[in-house]
């Protein structure tokens, strides 16, 4: 590797370790001829599929569009920056492990609202009212039944109810 402050290309590694999640290598440099020391991340460049879009256009696959696409269903909702990386990862995982050299993008949009159901219920309403394109109250009520009646244990302690007995009893009559 050559120095990023000289260009010479004669450096040796002076340390290795994993990183946290143990996705990448983090290794310390140090140049021979001028001595200043880096640090690189070295981490395996497996290719993700492209993506098919609706107008049947292609493009690689964008961890900044999935970012932005949770983040813009998690706007104002307390969700642990941690828990929403772990779900980004999981979803390049999930896409890493299909054998398919492209995928359709309304696949991607599965992936990101399985993650966003478990993250929280309010940001995955959110995100599949704009992918099925609700048009009605009569919707977004379908679909917060579903939820509530799929609801695990876990997910029942940690989230709020999206809809509250009361205001559904008070529709019913």
């Amino acid at each position: 590797m050559y120095c990023p402050f000289c260009n010479f290309d004669d450096t040796k590694v002076i340390d290795s370790r994993l990183t946290a999640d143990n996705t990448q290598v983090k290794r310390r440099r140090e140049c021979s001829n001028c001595g200043n020391r880096w640090s690189t991340l070295e981490s395996a460049d497996l290719n993700l599929p492209r993506v098919i879009k609706k107008d049947n256009s292609r493009e690689d696959f964008s961890e900044k569009k999935v970012e932005r696409g949770i983040l813009r269903a998690l706007n104002k909702r307390s969700v642990d920056k941690d828990a929403i990386d772990i779900a980004i990862q999981n979803i390049k995982n999930k896409l890493k492990a299909i054998a398919d050299k492209e995928i359709i993008s309304s696949q991607i949009g599965i992936l990101v609202m399985q993650e966003l159901r478990e993250l929280d219920q309010v940001a995955y309403i959110r995100f599949a009212s704009v992918y099925h394109s609700f048009e009605d109250l009569q919707a977004f009520q379908d679909i917060i039944e579903i939820i509530e009646k799929d609801l695990t244990p876990e997910m029942m302690k940690t989230q709020l109810k999206l809809i509250d007995d009361e205001t559904n009893n008070k529709k019913k009559k």
